[in-house]
């Protein structure tokens, strides 16, 4: 009997947690939610449904890509090939023909200074070596002599070296001071940016645009259609899509800057050379006396295609290179300023409105008291 009460209590205890599990959990109470109507929305009376490719396209067809580079007002100027300005000639000794002050001043120095000084010295030493070979062999000079100081010679070597270096470095300092002058307040800011391997170049004074500019490949080398280099462009390897477009006879800020590596904004036929490295921003001053095509290249090892990005450089009349601005979707300073209206003519300008007179405070004596409400 006892063994009995033992196993039904036994029992009740295991089956005891399956029941209180197999109880469904407790529902939450349902929200009391209040039916309101909803606004009426006014519908179009027609409304078309926009397919997504409808809403891709754009709003007007793009302007075909001109084969020339050319943009409403403004045609590229042909190098000048026949007296090769602003490019290497064929058997070049010399530096080429300069077009800015800074580069004038330069050559002048290396030929009117620099090279004769080189010259008398190299035909000086080498006469003195000539005249050693002959007057002092053993066969001239059987006895050597024992001579070993003359105060007169040792004066003279000491003094002449430092005249030489003396007139060299006064005019070398002087366009080293002409070159890292600071530009005007009234110049032409463009900021070049090297990237690899192809400039940018920005104009923060016409609006902040900024023109990518890339080597063009020759016919050959591209798929129909698209553009290749020709000679309205420039030479081989040194034609550019798009060119750093300046006024010519106009001050200008070059601002250089890099996006990945150290590059260099280098223009032989201008005088011009400024490294562009990333994090700085470089600038120096240039003028360019005269019109025309002037190019360059990458002069700081950059990586594969260093060789493969050119610098051109177009400087034209200012008055043409505000159409070209025009054309590039930018403006001239003070262009958007608002001209004073002009009176017309024989019409009185009437004189300007007496300024309205202050409401006369109301006296709060005089006023009359309002009646306390009960």
């Amino acid at each position: 009997m006892n063994m009995l009460k033992k196993l039904l209590v036994l029992l009740v205890v295991l089956t005891t947690p399956s029941l209180a599990m197999a109880q469904p959990a407790n529902p939450a109470p349902t929200p009391v939610t209040k039916e309101v109507a909803a606004p009426v929305v006014a519908t179009p009376a027609a409304v078309t449904p926009v397919s997504p490719a409808a809403e891709a396209a754009p709003a007007a067809a793009a302007a075909p890509k001109s084969m020339d580079g050319a943009l409403p007002g403004y045609t590229p100027m042909r190098p000048n090939y026949e007296d090769s300005v602003g490019m290497p000639k064929p058997k070049e000794i010399d530096f080429q023909e300069q077009f800015s002050d800074n580069g004038q001043y330069a050559k002048w120095i290396n030929n009117a200074i620099l090279l004769p000084i080189i010259t008398i010295i190299s035909l000086f030493v080498l006469g003195l070596l000539l005249w050693v070979i002959v007057r002092f062999n053993r066969r001239a000079n059987p006895v050597p002599s024992k001579t070993t100081h003359n105060t007169f010679i040792e004066v003279v070597w000491t003094l002449l070296p430092v005249l030489i270096l003396l007139g060299i470095a006064y005019p070398s300092l002087d366009l080293l001071a002409k070159q890292f002058k600071p530009a005007p307040a009234e110049a032409v800011t463009i900021k070049a940016t090297g990237y690899q391997w192809y400039w940018g170049y920005t104009y923060p004074d016409h609006g902040g645009f900024e023109v990518v500019s890339n080597m063009l490949k020759e016919e050959g080398d591209v798929a129909k259609g698209e553009r290749f280099r020709t000679e309205n462009d420039g030479p081989k390897l040194m034609a550019a899509d798009n060119r750093m477009v300046v006024p010519a006879g106009v001050p200008l800020r070059i601002q250089t800057t890099a996006a990945d590596v150290i590059h260099a904004f280098a223009v032989p036929s201008l005088w011009f050379k400024l490294d562009a490295v990333p994090g700085r921003l470089n600038e120096k001053s240039l003028t360019i006396t005269k019109p025309g095509v002037y190019f360059g290249q990458c002069s700081e090892l950059c990586g594969a295609r260093h060789a493969f990005m050119p610098i051109v450089v177009e400087a034209l009349p200012p008055e043409k290179f505000a159409a070209w601005v025009k054309a590039q979707g930018g403006t001239m300073p003070g262009a958007n300023k608002p001209a004073p209206a002009a009176a017309p003519a024989g019409e009185n300008v009437a004189a300007p409105a007496a300024p309205v007179a202050a409401a006369t405070p109301i006296d709060p004596v005089a006023a009359p008291v309002a009646a306390p409400t009960k």
